[in-house]
């Protein structure tokens, strides 16, 4: 049995081999196509800016540079030209665009039609707040960009500071007046619900919610394929030209569900899931959030729809049709719909935030 590691350089003759326009070619894709496909391990996409830090590479091992602002680690993303690129196995070099496009019915499942990934998946390092924010639904993003979706969003903190902070929502009560006034004069703070967080607190983050992340904190964000951003504030900072950034005043205020109030982390609640107990986190009309706390082996079966496995802690190895991976600490692996038996086995303790559609 062999042990594969993810991101490991490896030859992309098969992948070649089978796209050759040969008899052979059709032979081996009739064959590969009865076959289930196996878990999906992706190159992270990096991106930098001002809020980072460099605990994605001395943490999740994520292949930075020297610098010390990598703000976020794009596991599974097919948002325009950011698309996140299949690392290892037979659809090595493959970007989730072609997966989608190509293997769709193997990646989601019969019936489902499917023309992008509907879910992306990152971990962010906050070494300073980020500007204070909102994003879109689904109906109002098409107004500002036909191509673009809402976003709801959930985090995971892995990591908070003793004095770590976040926004979470306005405060009860607040209106669109009262937030256009506090921001002409400057006392925007007092219209915000600002909350500790901790290591394994979740935060659900539904369109519409103002929110921003303070420094200290590293987190697994899980949210809608979607990139649209509304800045709402930025505390008095200016861009790297000297200058302060562009804010979204009127964008925003359309944006923002005043009836929400403030924001409190979630509360899980136990389900069985093949006679075992999860903690569900989130369940909401994009995705449902479940985290496992195991010290024994565990299986994830096949039930016709894809899963997505964050490994926030600990390591172990994933085991699935005669191969294994090697999942440690910033793992991230999609199981596609069409898959067999996947057998996780921890070292010790391993913490697994397992992540479906709706």
């Amino acid at each position: 049995m062999s042990i594969i590691r993810p991101w490991k350089s490896q030859n992309l003759s098969e992948i070649r081999l089978l796209a050759a326009p040969s008899e052979a070619s059709g032979v081996l894709a009739a064959e590969k196509a009865a076959k289930s496909m196996q878990p999906l391990f992706f190159e992270p996409v990096l991106k930098r800016a001002r809020w980072g830090g460099v605990r994605l590479a001395s943490l999740l091992g994520k292949p930075a540079g020297p610098e010390t602002d990598y703000a976020e680690s794009w596991e599974i993303a097919d948002h325009g030209a950011d698309q996140s690129r299949v690392s290892v196995g037979p659809l090595q070099g493959l970007t989730m665009e072609q997966l989608v496009r190509d293997h769709g019915r193997a990646l989601f499942g019969a019936g489902a039609e499917l023309t992008q990934f509907p879910l992306l998946i990152k971990y962010l390092d906050a070494s300073d707040w980020l500007s204070l924010q909102v994003h879109p639904n689904d109906a109002q993003a098409k107004t500002f960009d036909p191509s673009e979706n809402g976003k709801t969003e959930a985090w995971v903190i892995m990591e908070a500071a003793a004095d770590s902070r976040i926004c979470a929502g306005l405060l009860a009560g607040v209106s669109a007046q009262d937030l256009r006034q506090a921001i002409a004069a400057g006392t925007v703070e007092d219209c915000l619900h600002m909350l500790p967080v901790h290591a394994g607190d979740c935060v659900f983050v539904p369109a519409g919610t103002v929110h921003a992340l303070g420094p200290g904190i590293l987190l697994a964000e899980i949210q809608q394929q979607s990139n649209l951003t509304f800045r709402l504030h930025d505390w008095g900072r200016v861009g790297t030209d000297g200058k302060p950034r562009p804010l979204h005043l009127e964008e925003s205020l359309a944006c923002t569900d005043f009836d929400r109030g403030p924001v409190e982390p979630v509360s899980p609640r136990i389900v069985e899931e093949h006679g075992e107990a999860v903690e569900e986190l989130v369940r909401c009309p994009w995705f449902v959030i479940r985290r496992r706390v195991a010290a024994r082996p565990f299986v994830v079966p096949p039930d016709g729809r894809f899963r997505i496995l964050l490994t926030v802690s600990g390591d172990g190895v994933l085991r699935s049709d005669g191969q294994e991976w090697r999942i440690v600490r910033g793992s991230t692996v999609l199981l596609p719909a069409d898959r067999v038996d996947v057998r996780v086995l921890p070292r010790q303790s391993l913490t697994v935030i397992e992540v479906l559609p709706f």
